[in-house]
């Protein structure tokens, strides 16, 4: 029985090529003729190409390739091709599991205030009709095709979303948004991919400010704090940190005294220092 080629995406030491990073594999070889067979894992969709045209889409199982038959044969073929068939034939690999993407940025809001946000979405390819969108969509460069890939196509779509709500709210109230911002995200990225034939599973978005004092005031907040106990405690807190005894005083709002005398103004830490009352 002559010995056939066998096309997969396993690797010889049996090691899968299509992991969680990889939507696309591109066999790199030029080693597709006649008879080779087309192994396709329950991961996977697979689709034969020549000269750019698909031929067929495969799911799970194990195919022969059929190439066509042409009068270009021996020495016809060794004078004008050096050996080698002129029909040229491409395997491609789609991942069918579900892959994790993730976009991250920057949304200021109504006050100019810089948030950050982080979009956690969850895809898939779902059919042979969408392997089909995806090979004549997607560019692909070199053999792979991964998640970073699509995200860069994916991640403007999702900063039109957020800011599409972000730049017109106020800061204190972006969190009461929140759900609207991620139907927001989730329709117009759903329709996006779709183009490429990926289905978009599940989504959630993450909101939250990218200065940490804005994050610490806004928590002390939620405490129940007024707006001048909130810059009051947090004054208190980075006096704290720098070891400034006077840190207690801040945020009751009593004075600090030093030998019975009452000081407007925080003493220097660099020398001895005395003893508070």
């Amino acid at each position: 029985m002559p010995f056939r080629n066998v096309i997969s995406t396993l690797t010889d030491d049996g090691k899968e090529i299509l992991g969680p990073e990889v939507l696309l594999y591109h066999h790199p070889g030029n080693d597709v003729q006649n008879g080779t067979l087309l192994t396709v894992e329950s991961n996977a969709f697979c689709v034969l190409k020549s000269r750019g045209a698909v031929i067929d889409v495969y799911e799970t199982g194990q195919y022969p390739v059929q190439t066509p038959q042409r009068f270009l044969l021996g020495g016809v073929q060794q004078a004008f091709y050096g050996g080698q068939s002129p029909w040229q034939y491409e395997v491609l690999y789609i991942n069918r599991a579900k892959l994790l993407l993730q976009a991250k940025g920057i949304a200021f809001t109504r006050e100019m205030a810089e948030l950050a946000y982080v979009v956690d979405y969850y895809v898939h390819v779902e059919s042979k009709e969408d392997t089909l969108k995806l090979v004549q969509h997607m560019p692909v460069s070199g053999h792979f095709l991964k998640s970073h890939d699509v995200n860069a196509y994916a991640a403007p779509v999702v900063e039109q979303s957020i800011n599409q709500v972000v730049q017109i709210t106020s800061l204190e109230q972006v969190n009461e948004k929140i759900h609207e911002i991620t139907e927001l995200v989730r329709g117009h990225l759903s329709s996006f991919l779709a183009v490429y034939g990926i289905v978009l599973d599940d989504l959630k978005v993450l909101v939250f400010p990218q200065d940490e004092r804005v994050k610490t005031l806004i928590t002390l907040k939620a405490f129940g704090l007024s707006d001048v106990d909130a810059v009051r405690h947090y004054i208190a807190l980075v006096m704290a940190e720098r070891g400034l005894v006077s840190a207690p005083n801040m945020a009751t709002g009593t004075p600090f005294t030093i030998g019975g005398d009452i000081l407007t103004s925080v003493p220097s830490v660099s020398g001895g220092g005395g003893k508070a009352s």
